[in-house]
């Protein structure tokens, strides 16, 4: 072989190698991926995504209107307390009232129910409150129930729908003919997406029954201490 044939053999190598890459380059692209949207994933979670959605809107429609109630009863005036001491002192128990019943906050009840028992002894009148007390931390609690409910509920409620879609899955690769890796995913994925969802919504209704059970011990503190107040008014001795 002389030179001019090594030569022609070396471009033909080349050359082939050449046409060989793009080949290669296209064998090694990734594989196009498949996108999902949120809507499409809720609706493969089956009818257990229906009832997770409904006590999603609901454990919503409890916390907002629960906010609103303790935002209303938990308003604090920092005049009330000596308004009705001067009432008090002043004689004016039917003034006393009507502020009371103005200012319209848990606290507030509770020192109307106090006044309407002056003259009575001090356990009726402290049994009186204390009646008044648990009603107006009974009327905060409504609803809250719903909430932890919910938040012990839902992931469950979840974990059924996986158990449930994971039966599926494998029934249907049972009755296929070949089994393939797209296949277990696709049944495995579905079944998944019900975990999911209950854990969001259990998590979400956690958070909103601690916040609120928070702030109902706050205003119950805040009623304590003016009932309180309310009673060293009525020992204090008048000047």
């Amino acid at each position: 072989m002389n030179l001019l044939q090594v030569q022609t053999a070396v471009m033909d190598t080349v050359s082939t190698m050449t046409n060989a890459v793009p080949q290669v380059s296209s064998s090694l692209e990734s594989p196009a991926v498949t996108t999902i949207n949120a809507f499409d994933l809720a609706v493969k979670g089956g009818w257990i995504m229906i009832v997770l959605l409904v006590l999603l809107l609901l454990s919503i429609y409890v916390f907002i209107e629960r906010i609103l109630v303790l935002k209303k009863t938990g308003k604090e005036d920092q005049s009330f307390m000596n308004r009705i001491k001067d009432y008090i002192y002043d004689g004016k128990i039917d003034t006393s009232k009507l502020l009371c019943q103005n200012t319209d906050t848990a606290y507030s009840r509770m020192v109307e129910k106090g006044i309407s028992r002056l003259g009575r002894p001090t356990v009726d009148m402290m049994s009186a409150i204390e009646n008044a007390g648990n009603i107006e931390i009974s009327r905060m609690e409504k609803g809250l129930a719903v909430l932890a409910t919910t938040a012990s509920g839902a992931p469950m409620l979840g974990f059924l729908g996986t158990v449930t879609g994971m039966v599926k899955a494998f029934m249907d690769m049972s009755s296929a003919s070949t089994v393939t890796m797209d296949i277990l995913s696709t049944g495995i994925y579905e079944a998944l997406i019900t975990t999911v969802g209950g854990l969001i919504v259990g998590i979400l209704a956690l958070f909103g029954y601690n916040y609120l059970t928070t702030r109902i011990k706050g205003i119950v503190t805040s009623m304590e201490t003016k009932i309180m107040e309310f009673m060293d008014i009525l020992n204090e001795p008048i000047k």
